[in-house]
């Protein structure tokens, strides 16, 4: 046991600078485009999806709460909403880079979260978009709200999130490397039906916790190779960190926000069916 406990906290403790400076990347970007890409977003209309899922592939929650808030507001559709949950990747980069995987692994994570963002976001707008005026709702900061210190620089605002993230880390690491010693990895894939066409559907439910520890937690079964890499794209797909709780905040149709729950579940778990599909038959 003192073993597991060593080797976790000194894995975590090889990331943390990493993920420090990885954190620092991202809150600079988001910082820089926030504003901007908020406009963006609300005047693009019916091409809503296509400058949606771009940029929502920025990382951190704080497009798809943005978001949320703009859906609660009607100034977006639905479509273009899912398009941003379904392209954001919330903490999934930060842990990437910090681990050292490689640029083509991200790259090709972000481009399919895109691609399929894009798509989905378009066909439920075909099918569902309904013509309503903006409603007199208020929009708020939600790092105000919750003490983020966003407004009081990248460094600090930084720090919280690497330790936030670096605690859950921990937890999960802990708690796969317990598994692993006492049950061994094979056993653990099997509880998540690793290389089975079932494990999407699995994914993509843990990947509705509304907590950037979603986003952790796949993508640490990701690189402990206890889930496949179509089961990991099916969780971060449905992982949209905070947004979801904000969505019950901001817009009262309970109805509908379980609408929009169903929606990212199914799509999340039928692309990942799709992706192991296509990684069997190749």
């Amino acid at each position: 046991m003192l073993e597991i406990i060593l080797d976790t906290l000194l894995d975590a403790l090889k990331i943390l600078p990493f993920l420090y400076v990885a954190f620092l990347i991202m809150e600079y970007i988001e910082h820089k485009f926030s504003k901007k890409s908020k406009n963006k977003i609300a005047k693009e209309g019916k091409f809503g999806p296509l400058f949606g899922s771009l940029l929502g592939a920025i990382p951190q929650c704080g497009f798809s709460v943005m978001a949320t808030n703009l859906y609660g507001t009607r100034i977006i559709t639905m479509g273009t909403l899912i398009a941003i949950f379904l392209s954001t990747s919330d903490e999934m980069l930060p842990i990437l880079i910090s681990h050292g995987s490689s640029f083509t692994l991200i790259l090709k994570i972000l481009i399919i979260k895109i691609i399929i963002g894009m798509v989905a976001g378009f066909i439920i707008d075909l099918f569902l978009r309904k013509k309503s005026k903006p409603k007199d709702y208020e929009i708020k900061d939600f790092c105000i709200e919750q003490h983020c210190d966003c407004n009081h620089g990248i460094f600090k605002s930084s720090f919280k999130h690497t330790i936030n993230i670096i605690l859950f880390i921990i937890i999960v690491t802990f708690l796969l490397n317990l598994g692993i010693n006492y049950l061994g990895e094979e056993n653990i894939s099997k509880i998540f039906l690793k290389d089975s066409f079932l494990s999407p559907f699995i994914s993509s439910l843990i990947g509705l916790i509304p907590n950037c520890g979603a986003s952790v937690i796949i993508t640490e079964l990701y690189l402990k190779g206890v889930i496949s890499f179509a089961s990991c794209v099916s969780g971060l797909l449905t992982g949209s960190g905070v947004a979801l709780l904000v969505l019950f905040k901001v817009n009262k149709n309970v109805k509908e926000n379980f609408k929009i729950i169903l929606l990212l579940y199914l799509i999340g778990a039928i692309s990942g069916t799709l992706i192991e599909f296509i990684n069997y038959i190749l």
